[in-house]
């Protein structure tokens, strides 16, 4: 009786809309008005338009190393947290919590405020007399910043999630035999919670190959990706039918992405299962 409810809202809010976005991509658009005229131009027009292949590309590559330098950066922050926390650790991970509290306009608008020409970070190089840093601000770079700033608290919840779930007499256990601390973690720590960083890793990765703001706020004119050619597309172009199209595409791509990694992924050792100790 109660799973109705989570049921139809399923239906409702992501299968119909889905259908809906499918259903749209085989119309056109023209001067802002839907075409109800079935055709796969807008696929044929992703297919041999070489700008979005471009964007798709761009994208890619980008999601990949804000996702793999995510992980980098949160392994050592989520084991300190599990291993010195001690009865803070739940206060610890809560506190990575804090960047949501605000929109991701506001904390974009605030790495602007960081990174620009006359932002904190050249200000405090020009105080010092040395030359500002021009090429962090409207490039790529500076969208590699935004996206890892939003989606690296994420990455860090799951690895700390994933640490929960794991017995660390293993690792002692390991020493004795005259294990190094680089072995421990290589054949030991790491394997056992694969599964936690792969979903940090998706959680940063799918966002992240969809993303449009920060690239429309910090990225330059070479920095156009993926994502904001989708939400120009429903903006200021009025291609919808193109723009949905586009999102087909990107959620086909991100259903393969998850089905591949999902193979190798064990909830039960995620953090996901409610079996963490706190």
């Amino acid at each position: 009786m109660f799973l109705h409810v989570p049921a139809i809202f399923l239906v409702l809010f992501f299968v119909l809309p889905l259908i809906a976005l499918v259903i749209l991509s085989f119309w056109q658009t023209e001067n802002y008005k839907i075409v109800r005229e079935w055709s796969a131009t807008n696929y044929v027009t992703l297919a041999t338009e070489p700008a979005y292949f471009v964007f798709f590309v761009r994208s890619l590559f980008l999601a990949i190393g804000v996702s793999i330098f995510s992980v980098a950066v949160s392994w050592p922050i989520a084991f300190f947290i599990v291993r010195h926390g001690g009865r803070y650790k739940l206060i610890l991970s809560l506190l990575l919590a804090v960047p949501f509290l605000s929109g991701e306009v506001l904390r974009l608008i605030s790495l602007q405020g960081m990174l620009g020409p006359t932002g904190l970070v050249n200000g405090v190089l020009l105080k010092i007399g040395s030359a500002p840093l021009r090429f962090i601000m409207y490039s790529n770079w500076a969208t590699f910043i935004a996206l890892v700033y939003l989606y690296l608290p994420m990455v860090v919840t799951t690895v700390y999630l994933s640490l929960l779930n794991f017995d660390f007499r293993l690792t002692s256990a390991a020493s004795s035999c005259g294990a190094n601390r680089f072995q421990v973690f290589c054949e030991i720590v790491w394997p056992l919670n694969l599964s936690g960083t792969i979903v940090g890793f998706l959680l940063c990765f799918i966002p992240t190959l969809s993303a449009s703001l920060a690239p429309r706020f910090l990225g330059g004119p070479s920095g156009v990706l993926y994502g904001m050619s989708i939400a120009q597309q429903f903006g200021e172009s009025g291609t919808w039918a193109l723009g949905a199209a586009m999102g087909v595409v990107l959620f086909l791509f991100s259903m393969a992405v998850l089905g591949v990694f999902s193979l190798g992924i064990d909830l039960r050792r995620t953090g996901f299962t409610g079996m963490g100790r706190l």
